[in-house]
């Protein structure tokens, strides 16, 4: 009875090293993959879930900080194994997103030049400004 037991012992025993290992093989492959994919301009996912592109990484010595951009002009130091994944850009677009916007009943005219860029990122001058003239406006109400 006693060798029943130990057999199985060593069956678990056994598995567990094995499974170990093919768990640790996976998790190399993984970060050798982000090792590579890593590299300025690249966007990223941080661990506290902010969204930035690398403006420096150093695959080699992983020790030195990654410097990451979150903004235009707002670039951080993080430890480089706080970057969680890589970030694919999406192509994916309804098929029939223009025929809704056509059909689209037109309640108002608005000029061209009121509608703002959709590819215009706010700069912090412009941020600053825009707030400043809501709180004039909010006041003058």
């Amino acid at each position: 009875m006693e060798i029943i037991l130990f057999g199985l012992l060593a069956l678990l025993l056994v598995f567990m090293f094995f499974n170990t290992r093919k768990r640790q093989k996976q998790m190399k492959a993984e970060q050798e993959e982000k090792a590579t994919k890593t590299v300025p301009g690249a966007k990223v996912l941080l661990q506290g879930g902010l969204y930035g592109t690398i403006v420096s990484f150093d695959p080699e010595n992983l020790d030195q900080p990654a410097r990451v951009e979150l903004a235009p002009g707002v670039v951080i130091e993080v430890h480089s194994q706080s970057i969680l994944r890589i970030v694919e850009p999406t192509d994916a677009e309804p098929a029939d997103a223009d025929a809704v916007v056509e059909d689209a009943p037109v309640i108002g005219e608005i000029a061209d030049s009121e509608l703002p860029d959709p590819n215009h990122v706010e700069t912090p001058e412009e941020t600053r400004a825009r707030l400043e003239r809501n709180e004039r406006g909010d006041s003058e109400n």
